[in-house]
């Protein structure tokens, strides 16, 4: 039964409240309603348990969920609970304490598009409370199949663009934004970027992320499988790497010192990963990348031949399998330690002539017209200062002149 039809039933309660939302870019009030819990359902194509869902999906072998099962609700409750546990809690207390403050949305077939997390609320109050019985939201007329990307662009702006940034976990956002933009196209990147209210390059950036993480999962023999990212915290190795990349010149040098950081996210070899990739950035910087990338792809091949070893890849198997090859690891610690030792010694060799060409520049940009600002004392010291530059510059000249000579 439609929930517009709940009003004469008596489990739709209109309220004297409004809520303003933009559909199709008109913004305009809808009333609110109470609506009794029992007659909703969780949106299980909420981003915000992108990851649950695919891990879900696979592991049960199916294509959707059955919303009208009968525990439909309590597998999505418990992946919203899963998912921020503390804020759960949180909102659950405000919520008890002052009951519910900003309603929802839901359409007319009971699907929630925002409030997923206060309907989750709602429902473990009513556990102990069966007063706590209703869940506050407009109810926009409405079909998911038919208006699929008008109310994702409208769940979109809610939660990114009319709440400010929300605390997603960052590898469910990529998956949605790889689910909608890239994958389905089911909105364009210019409307995603409008609906959510981030600069362009910030939306490349994910973008660019998004694409490197679909393809790790690929290396690893895992397509899609979205949750391992989740489970492995690879949104801040995914951060760093495309500046990596930018630091070699041809393709086949970035598809090789791809496949190095692919098989290092990995294998995990040593403490926090994202720090661990950061070094590889200074290396690709420097002239020891050549040998750094030779050395590095025999691991790639031990990790490739080690990956063919298994017919599932999970996260489990990543963990107990990979994870725990200490030989493996080891290695590859050794040699990005060895390469950082030495491109760390090429920058302290270089120090003083990086100074010195930061100290010409200095000069070069100098803005002689301040000079006519100065007081006449202090362009007599600004000139002690020259003159005594130019007595340590000389020294510099002389001892670097009597090096070269006994050379």
């Amino acid at each position: 039964m439609l929930l517009s039809e709940g009003i004469n039933q008596g489990f739709v309660i209109p309220t004297d409240y409004t809520r303003k939302l933009t559909l199709d870019g008109i913004t305009q009030s809808y009333q609110v309603y109470k609506i009794r819990l029992d007659k909703l359902y969780y949106n299980d194509q909420n981003d915000r348990i992108a990851t649950w869902v695919n891990k879900y999906k696979e592991e049960n072998n199916i294509e959707d969920f059955d919303v009208l099962s009968d525990d439909y609700n309590q597998i999505i409750e418990n992946f919203i609970f899963e998912s921020n546990p503390k804020a759960i809690e949180k909102t659950k207390k405000n919520i008890e304490l002052v009951g519910q403050r900003e309603p929802g949305v839901v359409l007319n077939d009971g699907r929630i598009i925002d409030g997923n997390r206060r309907y989750t609320c709602l429902r473990k109050i009513h556990e102990t409370n069966p007063n706590t019985n209703h869940f506050e939201a407009v109810i926009l007329d409405r079909d998911i199949r038919e208006n699929k990307k008008e109310i994702k662009l409208l769940e979109l702006s809610i939660q990114h663009g009319e709440e400010g940034k929300i605390d997603y976990n960052p590898i469910d956002r990529l998956v949605g934004l790889h689910n909608d933009v890239i994958k389905n196209e089911l909105i364009t990147i210019d409307e995603y970027q409008k609906t959510v209210n981030e600069s362009r390059a910030s939306i490349n950036k994910k973008i660019e992320q998004a694409n490197l993480m679909v393809e790790f999962l690929e290396f690893i023999e895992a397509p899609e499988k979205f949750y391992i990212a989740r489970d492995l915290e690879l949104d801040g190795p995914l951060g760093e790497i495309p500046a990596i990349l930018n630091k070699v010149r041809t393709e086949e040098e970035k598809e090789d010192l791809k496949l190095i950081i692919f098989s290092n996210l990995l294998m995990k070899p040593k403490g926090d990963i994202t720090r661990f990739v950061r070094k590889i950035k200074t290396i690709a910087d420097s002239e020891h990348v050549s040998d750094f990338v030779e050395e590095q792809l025999e691991f790639v091949e031990e990790t490739a031949e080690k990956l063919v070893e298994f017919e599932d890849i999970n996260s489990k198997v990543i963990n107990n399998e990979f994870r725990s090859d200490e030989k493996l690891q080891n290695k590859m610690v050794q040699s990005l330690e060895k390469y950082e030792i030495k491109t760390k010694k090429d920058l302290t060799r270089m120090k003083p002539v990086q100074d010195m060409q930061k100290f010409y520049v200095t000069l070069e940009n100098m803005d002689t017209n301040m000079f006519s600002k100065l007081s006449f004392e202090e362009q007599e010291e600004l000139n002690q200062t020259i003159c005594a530059c130019k007595e340590e510059l000389d020294k510099l000249s002389a001892k670097l002149g009597e090096m070269q000579a006994d050379a």
